[in-house]
């Protein structure tokens, strides 16, 4: 996979069809200028694929990786299984079970391989990006300052909607 400088995030997709869902989860990580990446790959119809991106993540400096699948939605899983990175797993409406599945494969993984597993569709992609930005931050002074203005943000937001009502 060409490198690309910087990068501290992945979002892995298991299908394009998934990017509508997991632009949610780069509009966050662009609104706090973290370096990331997107790369498409599918635990089940490219697993060298799969292997190869993860095997090579940490050492290209990856620091998360958040992987969003469909369907079978085993990707999380599969990445999980062959790196020490968190994970963490959106799962996506794809099917007729509309997400149930994905949700029940991205979360119900076997004990010593774990994912984070969020919410499924748009709002698990935002969350998921904002666990990834609270993993970081750990670490980041100027991160963790960007995170608590979002935050203060979005509690002035509430205030100010509750406001409105009572108008």
């Amino acid at each position: 996979m060409p490198e690309k400088a910087g990068v501290v995030v992945s979002v892995v997709m298991g299908s394009d069809s998934d990017l509508s869902v997991m632009e949610e989860t780069v509009k966050v990580l662009e609104a706090f200028a973290i370096p990331h990446e997107i790369y498409l790959t599918s635990a089940h119809r490219t697993p060298e694929r799969t292997a190869q991106f993860t095997h090579g993540a940490a050492k290209r400096g990856v620091r998360v990786i958040i992987a969003g699948a469909g369907a079978g939605a085993h990707l999380a899983g599969v990445i999980a299984s062959q790196t020490l990175l968190p994970v963490i797993g959106v799962p996506i409406d794809a099917t007729s079970l509309q997400g149930l599945d994905s949700l029940f494969a991205t979360v119900q993984m076997p004990g010593g391989i774990p994912v984070a597993t969020m919410a499924i569709g748009k709002a698990g992609a935002k969350n998921a990006a904002l666990f990834a930005v609270r993993i970081l931050a750990l670490e980041d002074a100027d991160l963790l300052k960007k995170l608590q203005a979002y935050v203060r943000k979005m509690a002035q937001e509430v205030e100010r909607k509750h406001e409105n009502l009572k108008r």
